[in-house]
């Protein structure tokens, strides 16, 4: 089956399930669940990387101006380990996903890392396209909302942060994948902990890359950064 149609498969009311109150000790069965259904991540129910990209690039071609990518990480996930448990991040990390999966719709989402993932979606183009920016800030703004509410357990709402960094093609002029992921992770990292998401603007483009990543973010290796260019 193709990537494009795996997540059309899944019914809505699954994916609701994983952001509702399901007792952390079923949380295993329920993800594994998604996970065959899905054929992606075992945890978040998105797709890996190169499944992800190859659908991204798909809807870029389609819907070329029309799209919003963001880039998603969930703030202090040790910290939810250490206080709640392990089983608590697993749970923070499942309703993360599917609340991505909600918001994107027909889009894509994936997980690249721990606690790092991304979506893309699009808003449908009016004739005006400062209508059609000011309604991706919109659903920018209605994601970062959608992320941080609590979590339930069965010990009570478990609170949870995540920071959000948008990227527009219509605004910044693009429409490749690697310029977008970049936009989005640099406004990301720019309101990393911040109550509001950030969005990608022309200079975020020119932010330096090492060996795949943006200059200063984690993972990134500094005897690589000093070689000489």
């Amino acid at each position: 089956m193709s990537p494009l149609h795996l997540h059309s498969q899944i019914p809505q009311s699954a994916l609701l399930l994983t952001a509702a109150a399901i007792p952390i000790a079923g949380w295993a069965l329920h993800v594994r669940a998604l996970h065959r259904r899905l054929g992606g991540d075992s945890l978040s129910g998105a797709l890996r990387r190169p499944e992800f990209e190859r659908r991204a690039r798909r809807i870029i071609r389609r819907h070329q101006g029309e799209v919003l990518l963001c880039v998603v990480d969930l703030d202090y996930l040790k910290r939810i380990n250490d206080n709640w448990g392990h089983e608590a991040g697993d749970a923070a990390v499942a309703a993360t996903g599917a609340r991505l999966v909600r918001w994107a719709g027909d889009g894509a989402v994936g997980r690249f890392g721990g606690d790092e993932m991304a979506a893309i979606t699009w808003v449908p183009a009016a004739s005006d396209p400062k209508v059609v920016a000011r309604a991706q800030r919109q659903k920018l703004t209605e994601l970062k909302r959608m992320l941080s509410e609590p979590v339930d357990t069965p010990t009570g709402p478990m609170p949870v942060g995540v920071s959000v960094g948008g990227a527009s093609a219509l605004h910044l002029g693009v429409t490749d994948l690697p310029s977008l992921m970049r936009g989005a992770d640099v406004a990301m990292y720019r309101t990393k902990h911040q109550p509001f998401p950030g969005w990608a603007e022309q200079k975020d483009l020119r932010a330096r890359r090492v060996n795949g990543r943006r200059k200063g973010r984690p993972g990134t290796a500094l005897a690589v950064e000093s070689q000489p260019a």
